[in-house]
Parts: C-alpha cells; structure tokens; sequence
C-alpha cells in the first residue's frame, strides 16, 4: 500500500479491496441493489487503477488476485445470488452458469493468439532511419484488438451482469438471455477479429532474414563511428545528450542501443539506430566497418562491444563531474578516455585507477554549446534562480544530493528572501527512484513551490507587471498551442505505428522533417518562458523544458557535485554548490575541482545571501575571475571549439584504428606467405 503512487490511486485500491467482500456479502444475503452498487465500484476502481498503472494492481498477480481472477470470482458471485435469490433449479441458473463458462473458455484462445501475434510480429532489432525495405513486414494488427487485451476481453462480462441483475430485478429472463448473448457474441467477434492477423502473410519475416537484412544494410552504409549505449529507459537522458554530436560527426554515425524500452525515449534524430536486445545477435553482427565505438556509461554489456578488436573504444561519459563515477575503475577497459579539460586528466592522475595519462584526450563538450555566457547583469528586474540538485544516488552518501538535508531549507530560504527572487526547480529525473525519502522530499519542496506561485500571483506587487504581460502571455500560450498541434503531427510523420515492427518499417530518415522538429522544439521553449511572468516560480519537469534552457533564464544556480555544476560554468554565471556531507569549506573545495569557484552552501544554506548579493551587484561578485578560469580548466578552451575537437579525436582515433587493421593483415599476410 506504501507503493501506491497517489492519494487517489489508495482511495481506489481500497474500494477495491473493499468491494469483493461486500460483493459477497451482497450474495449471501442476498441483497440485489447492494450487489449491484459492490460490483460497480470494483469495476469502476479497477478500471482506474489499470488506467494510472498503479503498482498495486502489478502486484496483485503475485498474491493470486490478479485480474482475470478478479473477474472471475465476480461471476461466481453472481451464481451465488442467484441460488441464494431462489433460482438455483431454474433454467436462467444453468443458462447463466454455462454461459459464464463459455465466455471463460473463450479467453483462452483470445489470450494465445493475441501472445502468438506478438511473439510473431517482433523483430530480433528495432530501427529508426534504417531500410529494411526487403523485409516483408505487414501493417500491425489496429491499436483497438492489442492495447490491453485481457481487459478489453473481460470487461465483454459487464453486459452478461447487467442482464442478469436487470432480470433479477425485473423478474424478465430475456434481459439476462440478451446480456449472456451479447458477452458471448462479442467475445467470438473480438477472437474472429484477431484470427486474420495470424495468418503467415501477416507475421513477419524469420529472424534470421531480418538479421541478413541488417547485416547488408551495414555492408551498404559502412558505419565507422558508433555511440553505444545500455540501460533503463530512465537513464534514455545520457544517450540523448549525445544524439546532436553524433549527427553532427564526418563520416558515417550510427546509434547502437541495447534494451527495447530505450528507443521509445529517444530524441528526434536522423543518425541511423539499431537496437539489438541479444547479446549473440550483436556479436555476430557485421560491424567491420566501424573504427570507432563511443561509450556514454559504463555497464555489463559493454562487454558485447569491447570484444571487438578491429574497432577502438572510447568512454565519452554522460557529463563532466567530480562524483566518484568520473573516474570508475572500468574505464581502464577503453583505448581511450575523453574528458571536457583538463580537469578530467587530472581528476584520473589523483584517483589512479589504472587509466593512462597518454589514454586522455581532451575534446571539450559539444553539448553546451547553446548555453548563452553571461552579460554580468542579470536578466530581468528580479533574479532567477535556478536549484538543480541531483538524485540520491545507489547508496546513502549524505553527500550525493542536497535534497535530502538542505533541499527543503534551499527553497525556504529563496522564496522568503527579504528581496524577491524567482525560483525555477528542475530535480534529475532519476530522484526519488530508489530512495522514498528523497521523493518524500521532493513532493513537498514542489508543494511549497506552488503554494508560493499561487500567493505571487494574487501579490499586489506584482499586478501592474502582470497585467501589461497578459497579450504577450496570450500570444505566447496561443503558439504554444499551436507548436504542439505541429509537432504532434510530425512526432509520427503523420502515421502512428502500431508495433515496433511497423515503427521500424515506417522510420525512416526525413531531413526536412527532422530539421522542422528541431526548430519547433526551440520556438517551443522561447514561447514557454515568454508564456510565464519573469517573477513566476516554476518547477520544471519532463525533457521538453530542457536544462540548457533553464541555464540561459537564470541568472544563478545552486546544486550538487554532478556533471550540471561543470555545464552551468559554461554559462560564467554565480552559482553555490552544497556540501552536503559536511566535510568543511576547505575541504570541500579540495576534494572538488568544480566548487572552487563556487558559493559553498551549509545544509541550512544560510550562505545564500552571497550568491544573491553577487548577481544583483557585480562589485561584490568576488569569483568572477575564478569562474572564467575554472571555465577553461574544466571544459577546455573556447577555440577551436568542442565540436571541432570532438570530431578531430574521432578521426585521429579512426586513423589509428585503420593502420592497426591494415598492420594486422600485412602480419597475418606474411606468416600466412612465409
């Protein structure tokens, strides 16, 4: 019950606990219109639990009270109000019993062609921007017959219990005889409706052509640079960060993901991406055309990859920070390592985890390139500030996130501020996943947030500017909306897919449509900050409001040791940093490169006033110096820039993988001759 996501979700997962027993009862009784009101409110509360995906009716299952259980001991129910109302010798009793039994034998084939279909329609690979033109791969059944079957199947029995309970009431059989008739008809109906879809003409091809057909499409395209990727689809973020370089790149890219749930999350591209789910499938792909494979983390099916030896690997990581991450012990496995500035080579040299200073390269970080430096004046008559802490992390290091011990007393402190501030929250996606205390947290720093919007809002202070913003807020909401309608049109080129079949047929590279996306996602952004008043809180969630986005509105941030302190130094603004663990100012700074030019915060942050005191007066903003120098320290130099550098190490690392290949051959060639 503790798993339970809302408020709601418990009021419904409780009536529906509630109401079988009451369901029995009701039949014991026997008790008509109580049976009925039983019934209906479980119906109803099922209904909405399956709706919200709660983790309630997931787990049911495992406690024998799944959902065609549910049902089931519903309509046994049912017979039992009809014995104990007097009907167990009369023919609406064994019509009613027989009928019942029917429609329950029906679920099974239902449910076996249903899984048969599935199983037949899935591919060994999903694709995006990919051919497999000679693959036979017919349209996926309609959305109507294969979203959520087994609910759609048992919910056929609400006509055959209204029948009943109306004949019950009613004393007319004929109402019970149609509801049986009309369960049992469309249940046949939605089977029959299914049956096409096995037929061999309308499954996929075997997994072996469509793995043939992949291997001639890399023989045509010859990849030579990969990012690879593996993980949850809540961790899709690290891969989208890279989805920009990677189509910006000379030479032929190409996307190489892991896990299914993974494509669904990503980013509009026109690179070419392949997921392969099976280990063996990977390595008997033909990828002998790469010379060099990228790495955005470090987990176990790397391995599937790092096999390789005609190719060289590289860790490019997910961001540039000084949590322990940054310098794993697995990176040793790579030829390379690839690090923002110097900070990076550094940070390996101090930890000594096996990674050579001559495998370090250097190649800043092409992704902040949108960030916009500052002016030295902030950007509207209040300041902005930005509170962007990370998650918990896999363990209870107080020292992971600010959110547990500071979080709450961070946001106070700004939102009381003597002198008004604006405050935008933007938590990683991963908060509050494994740890319920930080999503505890969480929740009620997003509550005082939109308490304090609510009272800005009827503020008298702030009428004159909000009634002078009303037409550009209009304007800018009415091009929201219409943004929206846009990309919604254009997210599916006009065709939803209904499989990850017919999705890997259908998505194929359209650079014009690729190209729209990109720049209605910015006008997007624009006319979301244009449609909020500049002294609006907002907690900003989801990927569409992007980070960079929430850098270039502010005019400071405070946050935790991660990758977004060393991104936001990019920008030159102030900015504190909370030392959570409590190991002192000094050192603090010395276990943490990107802090030395930061606000140190205390867990009661009573440090804040001199982050604000340094954006509103640039006199007394004392790390103006340190930050421009940090800046080069931790992201490398301006020029040439990051995207330069990032595309000259791929090649320069291509070339030494080609000379490695070519000096293999010769040797082989030569012990073969000699």
């Amino acid at each position: 019950m503790a798993r339970v996501g809302s408020g709601s979700e418990l009021a419904a997962a409780l009536l529906l606990a509630l109401g079988f027993p009451c369901i029995m009862l009701a039949a014991i009784i026997p008790n008509l219109w109580f049976f009925a009101g039983a019934a209906a409110v479980t119906y109803i509360a099922d209904q909405y639990l399956h709706h919200c995906g709660s983790y309630l009716v997931n787990r049911l299952a495992a406690v024998r009270a799944g959902l065609s259980i549910r049902f089931l001991v519903r309509q046994l129910l049912l017979i039992l109000l009809l014995s104990r109302m007097g009907y167990g010798e009369q023919t609406l009793f064994y019509v009613t019993v027989a009928c019942l039994l029917a429609f329950y034998g029906l679920q099974a084939p239902q449910s076996a062609t249903v899984t048969l279909i599935k199983l037949r329609r899935k591919l060994p690979v999903v694709t995006h921007n990919i051919d497999l033109e000679q693959v036979r791969i017919p349209d996926a059944p309609p959305a109507l017959l294969m979203n959520r079957p087994a609910e759609k199947m048992l919910h056929l029995d609400i006509f055959a219990m209204v029948g009943v309970l109306v004949a019950l009431e009613t004393d007319v059989n004929g109402f019970a005889y149609a509801g049986l008739a009309t369960t049992l008809v469309l249940a046949v109906g939605y089977l029959a409706a299914l049956l096409p879809y096995i037929r061999p003409k309308r499954l996929v091809a075997p997994e072996a052509k469509v793995l043939g057909a992949v291997d001639n499409w890399l023989r045509e395209y010859q990849p030579t640079v990969a990012l690879y990727f593996s993980g949850s689809k809540d961790s899709a973020y690290q891969v989208n960060m890279w989805l920009e370089t990677m189509a910006q790149l000379d030479g032929r890219p190409l996307i190489l993901l892991r896990e299914r749930t993974i494509v669904p999350q990503l980013n509009t591209t026109s690179v070419p991406v392949l997921c392969v789910p099976g280990g063996v499938h990977l390595m008997n792909m033909d990828l002998s055309s790469v010379r060099v494979a990228l790495y955005a983390a470090n987990v176990g099916k790397n391995i599937h990859l790092l096999r390789v030896p005609t190719m060289k690997h590289v860790f490019i990581g997910h961001g540039d920070s000084d949590k322990l991450a940054s310098v794993n012990p697995y990176s040793k496995a790579y030829d390379e390592v690839w690090t923002a500035g110097r900070a990076g080579r550094d940070r390996y040299a101090l930890a000594d985890v096996g990674v050579r200073d001559e495998d370090i390269v250097e190649v800043g970080r092409p992704q902040l390139a949108t960030i916009q430096p500052w002016t030295g004046a902030q950007k509207n008559p209040i300041p902005t500030v930005l509170y962007a802490p990370t998650w918990e992390g896999w363990d209870d290091n107080p020292g992971n996130t600010s959110l547990l011990l500071a979080g709450e007393n961070i946001v106070k402190r700004l939102l009381n501020s003597e002198k008004p501030v604006r405050l935008l929250y933007k938590p990683h996606p991963f908060t509050g996943t494994r740890s319920a205390k930080a999503k505890a947290v969480h929740q009620r720093i997003t509550a005082m947030i939109e308490k304090a919007g609510v009272e800005r809002a009827t503020d008298p202070r702030w009428a004159k500017e909000s009634a002078a913003l009303q037409p550009v807020q209009a304007e800018a909401r009415a091009e929201l909306a219409r943004i929206e309608a846009r990309l919604e049109a254009l997210s599916s080129g006009g065709h939803v897919a209904g499989d990850e079949a017919e999705m890997s047929r259908d998505s194929l590279a359209d650079p014009a449509r690729e190209a729209e996306i990109a720049r209605l996602k910015d006008e997007w952004n624009a006319a979301s900050w244009r449609a909020l008043g500049w002294w609006e809180h907002k907690v900003v969630t989801g990927a569409r409001m992007r980070l960079y986005d929430c850098f270039n509105e502010s005019d400071a941030m405070v946050s935790d040791i991660s990758s977004v302190v060393s991104d936001f130094i990019a920008s030159g603004k102030p900015y504190a940093v909370t030392d959570s663990a409590a190991l002192g100012e000094d050192e603090f700074r010395r276990q943490n490169t990107a802090v030395r030019a930061a606000v140190i915060l205390s867990n009661a942050a009573t440090e804040l006033d001199a982050l604000l005191t340094a954006v509103v007066d640039p006199a007394a903003d004392t790390l103006a110096a340190d930050r421009r120098e940090l800046k080069e320290y931790l992201l490398g130099p301006d020029e040439p820039t990051s995207i330069e550098q990032f595309d000259a190490a791929v090649k320069a690392l291509a070339a030494r993988s080609e000379a490695r290949n070519a000096g293999l051959a010769r040797n082989v060639g030569e012990r073969v001759s000699g």
